[in-house]
């Protein structure tokens, strides 16, 4: 009988367990073994530590809930606690957000992570709640460089006349409108069949992506053309968060924090071995491109920038040191 109550007594604390803890569920485009994965495992991992085991996380790589909007809208609908997202499609839920993803606007990524943790990025996430967001921080995606299967891009023209698949980013699209690509906007999902079967040509995204995607598989030339720094963003949403203590809050925060040094670390790794690895995997990279004519194709498209979002917001941006 003794053993049977305590038995009993036991059962009904592991219950009492469970039922205490919350688990929560990432989403995110690539691999798990991607900078995106690194950032959202370190983020979960520290929840659990932060909070007693009392949240955890359960990832969801590999685009396995959608493409980027579609997990954005699912965080802003409620049925995702999480994305570890680029800022593409943010731009269509949080419109500030666009600025950042101007063509060749950072000149490396020790300036672009200096705008992002300073004042002028920090502003930006202030932006989120009023769209039923909550952004915890600025992670990262990367440099952005263009791939294809049909030729070298060393200048713009090199680029004319390619399909290329793109975000759907109107910031992006005229840009690269500019030095004559055809931008194909494409849920990420789709874009390795579509390259695979030649309904586009090439794609862009920084290298981190380039290898967890395995896009060397499909592609034949590797332009390091850098035309436009990716940031990206841990994105929650006001009914997670309302749900916290003050205490669980700034946990929440804080390995946030944590998240984008590890993602931005791997991201200096991969950017560092990366390029390497795809060589090896059959790749042609072309390293040397004409940086000054891809910024004066985009002079046209930089008046149209000036008047959208102020000359003097995106000059405060560059003069960032």
């Amino acid at each position: 009988m003794k053993s049977s109550l305590i038995a009993l007594a036991l059962f009904g604390m592991g219950v009492a367990s469970v039922q205490a803890q919350t688990v929560l569920k990432i989403g995110y485009a690539t691999s798990a073994a991607s900078h995106y994965g690194v950032g959202s495992t370190a983020f979960c991992d520290d929840i659990e530590k932060g909070t007693q085991g009392r949240y955890k996380c359960q990832q969801f790589p590999n685009s396995a809930l959608g493409g980027e909007r579609e997990m954005i809208e699912a965080v802003q609908l409620g049925t995702l606690d999480f994305v570890n997202t680029s800022t593409g499609p943010v731009g269509n839920f949080v419109p500030e957000v666009k600025i950042v993803d101007i063509p060749f606007l950072f000149r490396d990524y020790d300036h672009a992570r200096k705008v992002m943790d300073g004042p002028i990025g920090q502003d930006i996430l202030t932006k989120f709640p009023s769209k039923g967001l909550v952004a915890l921080s600025w992670t990262e995606n990367g440099f952005r460089h263009m791939t294809n299967n049909k030729r070298p891009i060393v200048k713009p023209d090199d680029a004319a006349g390619l399909k290329m698949r793109t975000m759907e980013n109107k910031v992006h699209m005229d840009g690269y409108r500019a030095f004559g690509i055809q931008p194909t906007p494409m849920a990420f999902p789709e874009v390795f069949g579509a390259l695979q079967q030649g309904t586009v040509d090439g794609q862009e995204n920084p290298i981190p992506v380039i290898l967890a995607s395995k896009f060397s598989q499909v592609q034949k030339y590797l332009s390091l053309t850098g035309h436009v720094y990716s940031p990206a963003l841990l994105i929650t949403s006001p009914r997670v968060m309302n749900k916290l203590s003050d205490a669980d809050k700034k946990v929440f925060y804080d390995v946030a924090k944590h998240a984008t040094v590890e993602q931005r670390k791997k991201v200096n790794e991969d950017e560092a071995n990366g390029i390497a690895q795809l060589e090896k995997e059959g790749m042609t990279v072309v390293r040397k491109v004409d940086g000054a004519a891809f910024r004066n194709a985009l002079r046209d498209p930089y008046v149209n920038y000036s008047k959208e979002f102020g000359a003097d917001n995106i000059r405060k941006i560059q003069d960032v040191k």
